[in-house]
């Protein structure tokens, strides 16, 4: 999504998330402040994920039915704002794990499940049922078999928070890009102080843009369903699961990029579009606009164009 740029770059690449991560600053070099930003990487994954044995999140999933589990400040603020978003709007749900768990597409051992299976498993996915406490800082999941997944949103606090570590070092212009969730940091390096942000097309090869979109600082989070999915028989099942059918959504688009302020706001954003598909998008001072890419290669653009 990204345009080469060329000057006075430092860049690290590291393998983090489930996903490819590059971090990278223009102007005087940088080395201590993007290695900082990979500790904090590390750090957050070993607080959020789901796909290792032991975090504190998958702690709280160990424990659903049982006992509220109590977890740093970082998870919990975390864990309390996907509940909120889960609660709030359709599009995003932090207690979508025991669906993710059962389809397992783009993991190994990826399959179709049953209808039964499927039937089962919605009956968990209820964000109403997950118990907060400010006080001590617990989470716990009510029913057995419920499981928080913070996928959906994990990947933009931490971009945020390499943002706000960067400005504290004093970091003038960067790109935190992880996984093609991307904030972009201060203005760019062209004349014109934009970024240009490629959108990918959803019928080439990655790295081939449908076209670009020059954008100020911000943050470009994209929800899309042609990098992963499970195909069977000839028929592809995408990644994102519909929490009211237990089966993947469908949808014409191929994918929706939000420009927010924040990358938090991103990710939630991108999904709530994605699900809707409702184009008459309301632009504000937390999103700035967005690109919807259909299955078909066409497209519509709110808040800025195509180049």
């Amino acid at each position: 999504m990204i345009n080469n740029l060329s000057y006075k770059k430092n860049q690290k690449s590291i393998y983090a998330l489930g996903t490819e991560i590059n971090l990278t600053t223009f102007g005087t070099r940088d080395d201590l402040a993007i290695d900082r930003a990979v500790d904090l990487i590390e750090s957050f994954e070993n607080l959020f994920t789901v796909n290792r044995t032991h975090s504190e999140v998958m702690d709280i999933n160990y424990a659903a039915g049982k006992n509220p589990v109590q977890v740093s400040p970082a998870t919990y603020f975390l864990i309390k704002k996907a509940v909120k978003y889960s609660r709030e709007q359709f599009g995003f749900n932090v207690s979508i794990g025991p669906l993710v768990k059962l389809w397992k597409i783009g993991f190994d051992g990826a399959n179709k499940p049953k209808n039964e299976d499927i039937k089962a498993k919605i009956k968990l996915i209820d964000p109403i049922q997950i118990q907060l406490d400010d006080r001590n800082l617990t989470v716990f999941l009510k029913h057995p078999g419920m499981e928080l997944d913070l996928g959906g949103i994990a990947k933009g606090y931490i971009a945020d928070r390499i943002r706000d570590l960067w400005r504290a070092f004093g970091i003038k212009n960067g790109i935190i890009d992880l996984g093609g969730n991307l904030l972009f940091v201060g203005d760019s390096v062209h004349d014109d102080k934009k970024w240009i942000i490629g959108i990918q097309s959803p019928i080439n090869n990655r790295g081939i843009s449908l076209g670009n979109v020059k954008m100020p600082a911000c943050s470009a989070v994209t929800t899309g369903i042609y990098e992963r999915f499970l195909e069977i028989d000839g028929k592809k099942y995408h990644h994102i699961i519909d929490p009211r059918t237990g089966y993947p959504l469908q949808t014409d688009l191929a994918s929706v990029t939000v420009f927010t302020r924040d990358s938090i706001i991103g990710e939630i954003e991108a999904k709530r579009l994605f699900f809707s598909g409702n184009t008459k998008v309301k632009l504000t001072n937390e999103l700035y606009g967005a690109v919807f890419v259909y299955q078909d290669g066409s497209y519509k653009s709110i808040g800025t164009k195509m180049i």
